[in-house]
């Protein structure tokens, strides 16, 4: 079941460059990368809504929700985040050196977030190897920078 997971993790992360072109391009229509993320947030929005309906899956109660710690709710926020950026910043780095550079970005707060094991992940703590994997994803950003 685990390749499962592996390959629509690794087919996700393929469409990261995707969605960056086609919100860069959606940004040159609308002349705003801001209104091209909203654009795109309503489009996925619509999108997952008509998912969710389709699985009939019943709601938590409103209560349940209002008990949830604050932070839980910021998972919103930093996609528009990313999409934002995306929209306005690939095109002028380049697909390779923008995916390169967030993925780093992705994997030092991984590291941060499985050696503390926050916000419901499992510790797992940093070892050479994991930091060593770190220090090459650097160096690969800096290679796809310069080449």
């Amino acid at each position: 079941m685990i390749w499962i997971y592996l390959l629509l993790a690794l087919v996700a992360g393929a469409f990261m460059p995707v969605q960056a072109g086609v919100n860069s391009q959606l940004a040159r229509w609308t002349s705003h990368p801001v209104l091209a993320a909203t654009i795109s947030f309503i489009v996925g929005t619509l999108a997952l809504l008509i998912y969710s309906l389709t699985l009939r899956s019943s709601w938590p109660a409103w209560g349940t929700l209002s008990s949830a710690p604050w932070w839980v709710w910021t998972g919103g926020f930093f996609g528009a985040f990313f999409v934002a950026v995306a929209a306005a910043f690939a095109p002028k780095l380049g697909a390779a050196t923008f995916v390169s550079i967030t993925i780093a970005g992705q994997m030092f707060v991984s590291l941060v977030l499985d050696q503390y094991g926050l916000i419901g992940f499992q510790s797992r703590p940093i070892n050479a190897w994991r930091a060593l994997g770190a220090v090459l994803l650097v160096i690969g950003v800096a290679l796809m920078r310069k080449f």
